[in-house]
C-alpha cells in the first residue's frame, strides 16, 4: 500500500509540475464539433521577422504539421499535412499551408486546417524545434533509418545508409531535412512519421519508464517545449502520444495529391490536391473506415 501511495504521489506531482511549464494559446475555433477526437500537431520555427520564403510571408513558420484523429470507434490515424500544400487561407486566399501560421498564428492555422479537412480540432499542440532536440536528449537517443548516405549542409543531417541511434541534434536535422531528397516535402513527411514512431518506442521503453531521473528529464523537456490550446494539459498530451503510437502501429496514411509540383501565382511550386478527393479522404478518416498502408516490419 505504501508503495502504491508513493507511485501515485510521484505521478501526480510530476503531472502538476509538467502542467505548470506548458504555455497556452487561444487557438481553437468555434466550429461545430465533429465525432471523435482530433489533435493538430505543429512543429514551429520562429524566426523573429526574418523573411523565410519567396512568397513574401515573414516570421514564424510551421515546418511540420500533423493531424492525429481518434475516430469514435477507437481507430487512430496520424496524417502528415505537407507544408507546401496549396490551401485557401481565410482572409488571404491561396497560399501554402504553412503560411497560415505566419499570417495569423495558431488560430488561423487551426481554422485553415479545419476548412481543408472538415474536421474540428479539439486540441492544438505545438512544439518548438529546439524542443525536439531536448526531448530526444532527455530519453538518450532514438533509432532512425535512412536508405542512402546523406550530408545535407542546409539541415545539418549527416547519416550513412542504415539505422542508427542518434541524439537530439541529428534527430532534429532528420525531421527538417528536405533539400537532399528529390521528393522534397513528401519524403520529409515520411521521415517525420518515422521519427514520431521512434520517439514513442523509446519513450515507452523500460529504460525510460523505469527510470525516475529520465522521467523527470522527459517531463521537463517535453512540457517546457510545448504550447497548447487552452484547456489542453499534459494528460491530454499523454493521450495524444498513446493515440499516435496506435496509429503508427497500424500503418501510414497520406493525403491524395493531384500534382506535387503545381506552379502557383504567388507561392512558387506547391502541392495541388483535388477538393473531392480530399473530402472523401477525410470523411473516411472521420468515421474510422480509412485503411492505412500496412506498417513495415
Amino acid at each position: 500500500m505504501l508503495l502504491l501511495v508513493i507511485v501515485l504521489g510521484w505521478g501526480a506531482g510530476l503531472t502538476l509540475w509538467a502542467n505548470s511549464r506548458i504555455e497556452h494559446v487561444d487557438a481553437l475555433s468555434e466550429a461545430e464539433n465533429t465525432p471523435g477526437t482530433t489533435y493538430l500537431i505543429a512543429g514551429s520555427d520562429k524566426r523573429d521577422g526574418e523573411a523565410v520564403n519567396a512568397d513574401g510571408t515573414e516570421g514564424a513558420r510551421t515546418d511540420t504539421i500533423m493531424l492525429l484523429h481518434k475516430a469514435r470507434g477507437g481507430k487512430s490515424y496520424l496524417i502528415s499535412l505537407p507544408r507546401d500544400t496549396l490551401v485557401d487561407i481565410p482572409g488571404h486566399g491561396g497560399y501554402k499551408l504553412n503560411a497560415a501560421y505566419s499570417f495569423g498564428g495558431a488560430p488561423l492555422l487551426v481554422e485553415t486546417v479545419e476548412e481543408f479537412t472538415g474536421l474540428t480540432i479539439d486540441h492544438y499542440v505545438e512544439i518548438g524545434f529546439d524542443g525536439v532536440s531536448q526531448v530526444v536528449d532527455a530519453v538518450g537517443h532514438v533509432n532512425l533509418c535512412i536508405d542512402q548516405d546523406v550530408d545535407d549542409e542546409k539541415s545539418g543531417l549527416k547519416m550513412t545508409e542504415g539505422c542508427h541511434d542518434v541524439g537530439g541534434e541529428q534527430a532534429l536535422a532528420f525531421v527538417r531535412a528536405r533539400y537532399f531528397d528529390p521528393t522534397a516535402d513528401i519524403g520529409r513527411q515520411a521521415r517525420q512519421q518515422q521519427f514520431v514512431s521512434a520517439l514513442m518506442d523509446r519513450a515507452t521503453s523500460p529504460a525510460v519508464l523505469l527510470n525516475p531521473i529520465t522521467q523527470v528529464r522527459l517531463a521537463g523537456a517535453g512540457s517546457g517545449a510545448l504550447t497548447t490550446s487552452d484547456g489542453t494539459g499534459i494528460v491530454d498530451v499523454g493521450r495524444m502520444a498513446l493515440a499516435a503510437r496506435s496509429a503508427m502501429g497500424s500503418g501510414s496514411l497520406s493525403i491524395p495529391i493531384e500534382d506535387p509540383e503545381y506552379q502557383t501565382n504567388n507561392s512558387g511550386v506547391a502541392i495541388l490536391t483535388d477538393d473531392e478527393d480530399i473530402k472523401a479522404f477525410f470523411e473516411s478518416v472521420a468515421d474510422g473506415t480509412a485503411e492505412p498502408e500496412p506498417a513495415e516490419g
